[in-house]
Formats: structure tokens, C-alpha cells, sequence
């Protein structure tokens, strides 16, 4: 079959619209001018200056903070969810659901907006804690989505099975249950994390003093102006990342290969 050179042309401009911004955010974190659109000299000063930017390290603290706790809360809540709306079937489940699937298709500044709102009512002050609880409250729902998924495709027999051997709840939950969802559980954790640690929006509303994330603190440094510095920050971060995708990369092949 004939290539057209139509599609190649495409998916090159996609290619380059996508990554070419992100090749110039690292060229610019090793400019030595401040501006960007000028090219002044190579230099490590504006990373020198990161590490020692002690606010900025303790939003990374607090971002890891919530989003470890919100994911651990979100995974439990559920995956307990994903099991009631996938076992039982009553008109009370279809309001589950309801309450489940809101949360993925309501604006987050309408969320935000509304979380802050029932906080004030409740006179709850906003703090880290106001955080956690949002982020595990829209977190939970993706969560749910993607333990529906996987146990869509769930064989319940083999716990009938372990509970008929004169397993105990207990054992029937380490030894099958887990190891048969922990791929579903994986997913969803990370895609929890992401989520959460990435999170602008709501958090902007429900975060109060002291309660910094890192999401807000690069936006706080950008109306300040300090864009070198964040594109120091920004790289490390793609660096990191980078990095993970290879080692996961790298573990999943060779587990591949036995």
C-alpha cells in the first residue's frame, strides 16, 4: 500500500507542536538571562537557586503529603465502591452511581467553588485537611471506574472456591482477592496520584494558609515573574519522569522475559 505523505506531514506538526514548547522551556532553564527570548549564556545558576528555594520545597512536601494520602484514601473507598455497585443491583445503586460519576463530569472550578462553600458552612478552616478531603473526593471516582473495570472481567468463582477449601475471610482477601486485583489496583493508585499531585484548581479554592502545593506555589513564582527558576523546576520534574517511565519500562520487560 502507498503511503500518504498527507498523514506523515500531520503527525510530524503534531509531533512538533506537543514537544517543540518543551524544548524550549529546558533550553530556557540553562539561559542565562531572564527572559526567555533572548539567549544570553549557558548557565546552572538558575538550578543553584532552586535547590535552595525553601518554600518551594516545602509546597513539594505538602503536594506529596496529600496526594500519598489522598490515594491511599481513594483506593480504599473505591475499590469498596466498585465492589457494591458491581455486586448489587437495587434502585439505591443507581444513586451511588450517580453520586460516583458526578465528580468526573462537573467543572473542577465548579467543584472548587462548591467545596469551598460547604467548608465556610461548616466553619472547617482551610488547611491541608480541606485539601486531602477534596482531592480523595474526586479521586475516588476515577478510582471506581477503573475497579469497575477490572472487575468486570473478575472471576468471583475462585473466591467460592478458597472459601470452600476452609479459607477465612481474612486469608481469602490476601491470598486471592489482592493478587488477582493488584494490576486494577496499580492503575488506579497511579492514576490517583497523578491526579491529585497535579491538581490547580480545587485546590486554589479549598487551600488556606500554610497549605501551599507545589502547583500553586509555580503559580504564585509566575506572577512574580521568576520564570527561569520554573523552567529549572519544570525540567527536573520531565527528568523524573522520565526517568520512572524507564526503570517501570525496564522491570516490565524483564518480567516479560521470565
Amino acid at each position: 500500500m502507498k503511503r500518504n505523505p498527507v498523514c506523515s506531514i500531520v503527525t510530524a506538526l503534531v509531533i512538533v507542536f506537543l514537544y517543540l514548547p518543551i524544548l524550549i522551556l529546558v533550553a530556557s532553564s540553562f539561559n542565562e538571562s531572564r527572559f526567555g527570548g533572548v539567549w544570553t549564556g549557558f548557565t546552572f545558576k538558575w538550578y543553584s537557586r532552586l535547590w535552595h528555594e525553601v518554600a518551594m520545597w516545602k509546597a513539594l512536601r505538602n503536594s506529596f503529603i496529600i496526594a500519598l494520602s489522598a490515594t491511599l484514601s481513594s483506593l480504599f473507598l473505591g475499590t469498596l465502591a466498585a465492589f457494591a455497585l458491581h455486586r448489587y443491583r437495587t434502585p439505591l445503586q443507581k444513586i451511588h452511581y450517580g453520586l460516583i460519576y458526578t465528580p468526573l463530569v462537573i467543572p473542577d472550578i465548579l467543584m472548587g467553588m462548591s467545596l469551598l462553600l460547604f467548608f465556610v458552612a461548616i466553619s472547617i478552616k482551610l488547611s491541608l485537611f480541606t485539601v486531602y478531603i477534596a482531592h480523595t473526593t474526586f479521586c475516588v471516582s476515577y478510582v471506581t471506574m477503573v475497579m469497575l473495570s477490572k472487575l468486570q472481567n473478575f472471576d468471583f468463582s475462585v473466591i467460592e472456591a478458597a472459601q470452600d477449601l476452609g479459607a477465612s475471610n481474612w486469608t481469602v482477601i490476601r491470598r486471592v482477592t489482592l493478587p488477582l486485583l493488584a494490576p486494577g489496583l496499580a492503575a488506579a493508585a497511579m492514576l490517583a496520584f497523578t491526579l491529585s499531585i497535579d491538581d490547580f484548581v480545587i485546590t486554589f479554592f479549598v487551600a488556606g494558609q500554610g497549605a501551599t502545593t507545589l502547583p500553586l506555589y509555580v503559580y504564585s513564582m509566575i506572577k512574580f515573574g521568576s520564570t527561569p527558576v520554573i523552567n529549572a523546576l519544570a525540567t527536573v520534574i520531565l527528568l523524573v519522569t522520565f526517568l520512572i517511565v524507564a526503570v517501570i519500562h525496564t522491570l516490565a520487560k524483564e518480567l516479560g522475559h521470565e
